[in-house]
């Protein structure tokens, strides 16, 4: 099984694209393969077994054919970019995963799909 890493992200959010740009960036300096892929984009979000909505509420990373969602899949990632992996240590300590994955799961992930789906909105009714 390829050890292949893959992000999925919803790039139409400010604060996501923002982030994920940052960390491509890393990623591209450290000369890591990891594939970024905007869940926009039909081709690359039927290559996983998500909708579009289950996608767009949470950040995803595939490696070795397993998928992480939120907190646990931002670790995942942080631990192959070496600039990131003290991150990735401190967020993995018991207590601070969970309180990091209380605060991703109940705070931060529901506050994004909310913006999210009110640029929809807006951009549907401006068409």
């Amino acid at each position: 099984m390829s050890q292949k890493t893959e992000v999925l992200y919803n790039a139409a959010c400010p604060i996501c694209s923002r982030e994920v740009d940052h960390y491509a960036r890393l990623s591209r300096e450290a000369g890591l393969a990891i594939d970024y892929q905007d869940l926009s984009d039909p081709a690359a979000l039927a290559r996983w077994p998500l909708d579009r909505e289950t996608a767009a509420r949470r950040f995803h990373l595939r490696k070795g054919g397993e998928i992480y969602a939120g907190l646990p899949a931002f670790i995942a990632l942080w631990q192959e970019i070496p600039r990131l992996r003290w991150l990735a240590r401190l967020l993995s300590l018991p207590g601070l995963h969970g309180l990091g994955c209380w605060g991703y799961d109940r705070v931060a992930a529901p506050l994004l799909y909310r913006l999210h789906l009110r640029r929809e909105r807006r951009g549907a009714a401006r068409r």
